[in-house]
């Protein structure tokens, strides 16, 4: 696997992450059972292919980048169909999150 594969798998593994955030809001506890457990076979996929990007990143920046990907959709997901409130500082935060998980990237 190489450096650069690494890197997409761990990004499709934070957009999973955003699925399975999501996914834990639409089942709504247990009221919604199937979408519970779609929402868990989303969350294998994501530690599948973190698993799969860990055996060439380093772990901290991996383990970073993941779950930043993951706050910062989740975010605006929920500000975009969720109906979460919208502001500046919220978007400015976000902002932060993932100018940092830019700045590990490089780093790395």
């Amino acid at each position: 696997m190489t450096y650069t594969s690494s890197w997409l798998l761990l990004i499709a593994a934070g957009f999973l992450e955003i699925a399975f955030a999501i996914g834990l809001k639409s089942a709504n506890g247990l009221e919604r059972p199937w979408l519970l457990a779609a929402t868990f076979v989303v969350l294998a996929g994501s530690l599948y292919l973190l698993t799969m990007a860990l055996r060439v990143l380093p772990v901290g920046t991996a383990y970073a980048v993941w779950t930043g990907i993951g706050a910062a959709g989740t975010a605006i997901v929920g500000m975009y169909w969720l109906g979460d409130g919208v502001s500046f500082w919220r978007f400015f935060w976000i902002g932060s999150i993932l100018l940092s998980v830019a700045g590990l990237r490089w780093a790395a």
